[in-house]
């Protein structure tokens, strides 16, 4: 194998050891991995994926997810599944969607009680799978992300930028975690399965989470990372302006996807008391002082603040009316139910009658 990777059997860079019989995990696991142009790595990857997993306790399957390959990826991988036991699954993608749409195709496709993703170009160890597995159902944990410590990557062009917006997306979306942007996460399939992911969303997966469960249900994990020793990375600096686009997308849907009137309604009245102080001060500077204010640019200024306010208003009320539609239209639901307690013995379930003598 790969001589940088340590063998499945030691322990690991965070203590615990990747390669033992774990009898603490009780629950089916499916693994996902887009692909994208990582012709080199697929072999290796599927080879360290049936070490690194082969104690695991429980049954389990990889699926591996083509986002239009362009290289022998797929050749490679078909390969490698003629020697399989069928536990290894490939969907190939008719084009290039790109790597939310890839892993989202995955998460879709994926039986497991627990789902794990992780990139494809072995800079994601699996080694790290089976202890965040464990972890994740001990402590009831609804997504656990890695957390690359000991990141190798280029500094000025990825480590500096990641941290830059790993604190600001914790500012703004209330999840405070120090890597967001590590794609080995572990995640209970009934919550993940509830977030539908579009664009480019997989970097603020957590926050998504976070929309449908508790916060104090994320935790993260230090993993393993290494360099990437196939290929070039498809991502880089360039990004950014991308990143900091889907943030404001991403505050928008957390705080007023229920109620975006709340949202326009604040801007809106914000610019119209500003423009109703202006033309204030001006009416009174024309009724009491007598000013000409007809050429003031305040006037226009003012005038135009308040024309704003007045659409923002009713942006606002045609998003409450799209929200509402929308609601009851799909019969989804503003609300995410954990479990109904009763709902397993609703054939035996009653209504509590009045007491006779009442």
């Amino acid at each position: 194998m790969m001589a940088t990777i340590q063998e499945c059997d030691v322990v690991d860079n965070a203590g615990n050891s990747g390669g033992t019989k774990n009898k603490g995990i009780h629950a089916n696991l499916s693994v996902v991995v887009p692909l994208y142009n990582e012709e080199e790595s697929v072999g290796p990857l599927i080879e360290r994926m049936n070490e690194c997993l082969a104690t695991y306790s429980q049954p389990w399957e990889l699926i591996l997810v083509d986002d239009g390959s362009s290289d022998a990826t797929v050749a490679t991988a078909r390969r490698f599944l003629e020697h399989e036991q069928g536990h290894i699954r490939l969907l190939e993608l008719q084009r290039n969607f790109g790597q939310t749409a890839a892993m989202q195709a995955g998460i879709d496709a994926a039986r497991g009680e627990v789902i794990v993703t992780l990139d494809g170009d072995l800079q994601n160890d699996p080694i790290d799978i089976p202890r965040m597995v464990e972890r994740l159902l001990r402590e009831d944990l609804d997504l656990l992300s890695g957390w690359r410590k000991d990141r190798q990557d280029n500094m000025l062009m990825r480590k500096i930028p990641s941290r830059i917006a790993n604190k600001l997306i914790g500012k703004i979306t209330g999840v405070r975690l120090h890597d967001y942007g590590c794609s080995l996460k572990v995640y209970r399939a009934r919550v993940i399965k509830s977030v539908r992911l579009y664009g480019e969303m997989h970097r603020f997966i957590p926050a998504w989470v976070a929309s449908n469960t508790s916060p104090s249900r994320i935790k993260e994990e230090v993993v393993t990372h290494h360099a990437r020793q196939f290929g070039e990375s498809k991502y880089g600096i360039s990004r950014t302006y991308r990143v900091l686009l889907d943030l404001l997308f991403v505050y928008f849907f957390m705080r007023f996807r229920a109620r975006p009137g709340h949202f326009f309604g604040r801007i809106g009245l914000a610019m119209g008391a500003l423009g109703g102080a202006m033309l204030t001060y001006l009416a009174l500077a024309k009724i009491l002082f007598g000013q000409d204010i007809g050429s003031r640019p305040l006037l226009l200024l003012g005038v135009l603040l308040v024309v704003v306010s007045i659409q923002f208003f009713t942006t606002g009320i045609m998003s409450e009316m799209i929200t509402r539609t929308y609601y009851e239209s799909s019969d989804r639901k503003p609300y995410v139910v954990t479990e109904d307690s009763q709902t397993r013995d609703a054939d035996r379930l009653a209504w509590k009658m009045p007491d006779s003598d009442a």
